[in-house]
């Protein structure tokens, strides 16, 4: 593979699986990579974590894409060539390569080292770079990224279950600090108990936070109690437990991305509290203003983050032994994690083993 890396200026034939159509169905693609440019690294994709937001993109669920869509964009892999004004890798480094690859680079936005709210974004799967060309994502054996929009990988950090964490840990440990729910002896709830609900609690935990799982299964409390650690547990509908909670948490992370209500999560919230969402419905959600006057509380939002955060989050991972859990399967299983994705049957990550399964 290092002899196919990408030589600067001059692109490199690339092979992975993508989608062709709203059916969403993948099957291997052959494409080429754009030219690595000065500030440019190339990778060898080791390992690709799969997304929700993969399987909207590969059903056009949006309506926003542009076929064929290669998706993936939790890209693990290990540097194979750098250009020649690279400061900050160099070849064999493990690194990792999130949900963007471009920004304006002159907004407010990018000045704060908040690329992932710049207006000219540009993201790993299914966007446009500036010139226009279609970007591929992490489901293929190469990558090629300015070195800005690269993370380095800490050394011992295990690449597959830390994956997941370049979108999902991000989407959580980013509204964790800003809207000041990381101090220790808070009280948060997370609202949804999947893939970015279990690094939530994991992360919330690190911080030194109570940590209570809010969720519509009761099913799910054995594993957010034992397994993940979590402090307490609430049946969001079973009204008893919800309202013996009224007033108890400093804020809420709401992972979900399905229609729900927010009048009950709002009222687990003490004065000032803040409730933030992470997932994102297709339909808009109903908002009661009335409860939000009364306690002076907040409704945000948050979405992924910026590189220096990014890399501020999984360093803080590995210092703390945080990863995703995940489920490794070869690149021809696909079609069938997607199935079960759709219908949440995962625990809680599917991760595939590009590496070693990508056959050419």
């Amino acid at each position: 593979m290092a002899a196919k890396s990408c030589q600067e200026g001059h692109p490199a034939e690339a092979f992975g699986w993508a989608a062709r159509d709203q059916s969403g169905v993948l099957s291997p693609f052959k494409f080429s990579r754009r030219a690595t440019g000065e500030k440019d690294v190339a990778l060898k994709v080791l390992f690709c974590g799969i997304c929700h937001s993969d399987l909207h993109m590969i059903k056009n669920e949006w309506g926003i894409s542009s076929y064929p869509v290669v998706p993936g964009h939790e890209i693990v892999g290990q540097v194979t060539g750098v250009g020649s004004k690279v400061e900050k890798f160099k070849v064999g480094d493990k690194v990792g390569v999130g949900y963007m690859v471009g920004s304006c680079h002159s907004c407010d936005s990018c000045r704060d080292d908040l690329e992932n709210y710049c207006p000219e974004i540009v993201v790993t799967s299914g966007g446009k770079y500036h010139d226009g060309a279609t970007t591929y994502g992490g489901f293929s054996d190469i990558m090629v990224a300015d070195e800005h929009y690269v993370i380095r990988i800490p050394e011992n950090f295990p690449l597959d279950a830390g994956a997941p964490l370049l979108c999902a840990g991000i989407t959580v440990y980013s509204p964790l600090k800003y809207y000041g729910l990381d101090k220790p002896g808070m009280h948060v709830g997370v609202v949804g108990l999947g893939g970015l609900g279990h690094v939530a609690v994991k992360f919330a935990k690190a911080m030194g936070i109570k940590v209570t799982v809010i969720s519509t299964s009761p099913k799910k409390k054995q594993e957010a109690l034992e397994h993940l650690g979590a402090h307490s547990f609430l049946v969001s509908r079973d009204p008893d437990q919800m309202q013996a909670a009224i007033g108890t948490m400093d804020g809420i992370i709401d992972t979900v991305s399905t229609m729900h209500p927010l009048f009950p999560l709002i009222g687990l919230l003490k004065t000032q509290g803040k409730l933030v969402l992470v997932g994102a419905p297709e339909k808009p959600l109903e908002l009661p203003v009335f409860p939000l006057i009364m306690g002076r509380k907040i409704v945000g939002g948050s979405s992924i983050g910026g590189i220096k955060e990014t890399q501020e989050m999984i360093d803080f991972a590995a210092k703390n032994n945080i990863t995703a859990d995940v489920e490794v399967i070869p690149m021809d299983y696909v079609n069938t994690a997607m199935e079960r994705l759709s219908k949440s049957d995962v625990r809680y990550r599917f991760v595939i083993d590009i590496g070693n399964t990508l056959k050419i």
